[in-house]
């Protein structure tokens, strides 16, 4: 009762003090206006196609499964776009999966390219139907009927594929966000909770599905990759999680195993980042712009068989993060999403700022390590409401999806914090989700999840944002 009063009250303060946080908005593009017949209200001059809505049959003959989600965009040669995308669907989804209605086109599969075929002893058991798609695009024609050349499924058989991150060998890393497993009342013949490798290709086909398992079996959402090291920075969608990252022994080659980590706080052993008011202690806010030098500690047992990975990084000092999600490189560091943080629990973004190359990837250790700064917290639901995934623009600023509670928008961010609208969806209050842009800028590819399409934005986004 004490911390459901105080929160209340903290939710008073905070209501008074949203406007100068609201004024310092950025114009960005302009007002969003409403497009008639489309699914999305942008600024003047911008256009939307729909491409590989869930259902479309593929080039493979299979079906675009439905909740479209994590996104990463690659080159493909003469200009072409390479486009992995995720699914994040899991047993009891009522969504379209690859092979529905009935179990259609899964006779035409070599069983072998199915992670998970289900367990044939539990009764009603079906393959998973979570994995990835690759559309290859022609962001040179991007508006005509033929911007979309293939698409075809590239993984099948995970469990809620929820984000993912690019490598700079040109392949997308795709994460489960489930830690289900053999004996569970789903029918699951094999665990889940890895990430699993895609190579970006004009001509996809389903891969030999291996999880990399020294990345870690947890509730995985999102990775990013340090270009400058090869480390993976790693997020894990718990209330109570923890960041990890993975420095593998060979970048090119992360089955060959290396060292799962977790983020810890130079003399803060433990500390609890998310700004949430609690009961037992007084609450010291900590504001945008705060700055923590921190370490890594070594993760055992990285094959968690009961999904305590979190647990073990914590009591040996790691710090805590609420629901972390979207994770991108970009501006030199890596920034993230803490979906539930803040003092209101309407989302926080971090960004950390790695060590210099050698002492990064020395090992744990409180000396030369990297700094972590709270970027933004805006604690108003009318700016940001529950960040999610996220992108670096060409110009800089961060590409923002909310995963809401009523309209949904794409924002950006300035690297000074200012928020701007970029998009609205005008069909229902799905989330957003994938957000990312062609090779050349000139495309930003985003996800509605449901019912699943992806959107190709077109636009004048070589003139930038307005600053204001």
């Amino acid at each position: 009762m004490a911390m459901s009063i105080g929160f209340a009250g903290l939710q008073r303060v905070l209501a008074q003090e949203t406007a100068p946080l609201l004024a310092r908005t950025a114009p960005g593009y302009g007002p969003l206006l409403e497009q008639p017949g489309s699914f999305v209200s942008l600024p003047k001059g911008f256009h939307a196609s729909l491409l590989s809505p869930a259902g479309e049959t593929m080039n493979d003959g299979l079906l675009v499964p439905g909740k479209h989600d994590g996104m990463g965009a690659m080159p493909g040669p003469d200009g072409l776009t390479i486009l992995v995308r995720n699914h994040e669907i899991s047993p009891g989804h009522n969504t379209i999966g690859p092979f529905d209605p009935g179990g259609a086109g899964i006779g035409a599969i070599d069983a072998s390219r199915i992670y998970d075929p289900g367990d044939p002893n539990v009764e009603g058991a079906a393959p998973s139907r979570g994995g990835t798609t690759t559309l290859v695009y022609d962001t040179r024609n991007g508006r005509e009927p033929g911007g979309l050349l293939h698409h075809a499924m590239s993984l099948v058989g995970t469990e809620h594929n929820c984000a993912g991150g690019i490598t700079p060998r040109n392949t997308w890393i795709t994460c489960e966000e489930s830690v289900v497993g053999p004996g569970d009342d789903l029918g699951r013949a094999r665990p889940h909770g890895y990430c699993f490798e895609i190579p970006a290709t004009t001509t996809p086909s389903l891969v030999a599905p291996v999880p990399i398992v020294p990345m870690g079996r947890f509730n995985h959402e999102a990775v990013a990759v340090d270009p400058h090291t090869g480390i993976i920075y790693m997020t894990e969608d718990r209330n109570d999680g923890v960041i990890y990252r993975y420095i593998p022994v060979d970048g090119d080659r992360l089955l060959e195993g290396g060292r799962l980590q977790a983020l810890a706080i130079v003399d803060a052993p433990s500390r609890d980042l998310r700004n949430w008011p609690n009961e037992s202690a007084p609450l010291v806010p900590i504001k945008p712009g705060a700055s923590f030098a921190t370490r890594w500690i070594d993760v055992d047992n990285v094959d968690s068989p009961d999904d305590s990975l979190r647990y073990q990084a914590f009591d040996r000092g790691a710090a805590r993060f609420a629901r972390g999600e979207g994770m991108w490189y970009g501006n030199e560091g890596i920034y993230f999403a803490c979906t539930t943080g803040g003092l209101t629990q309407r989302g926080q973004i971090w960004k950390y700022i790695p060590a210099a190359p050698a002492i990064e990837a020395a090992g744990p250790g409180a000396e030369g390590g990297g700094h972590l700064e709270l970027f933004i917290e805006p604690n108003d639901a009318t700016v940001i409401e529950h960040a999610d995934n996220l992108t670096v623009a060409p110009w800089g600023d961060l590409i923002v999806c909310e995963d809401g509670l009523e309209d949904q928008y794409l924002l950006g961010v300035t690297p000074t914090g200012s928020v701007y609208q970029l998009a609205r969806n005008q069909i229902n209050q799905s989330e957003f989700a994938g957000a990312v842009f062609s090779p050349d800028g000139s495309t930003l590819f985003v996800n509605i999840q449901n019912p699943g399409m992806t959107l190709a934005i077109t636009g004048p986004w070589q003139q930038g944002p307005q600053r204001g």
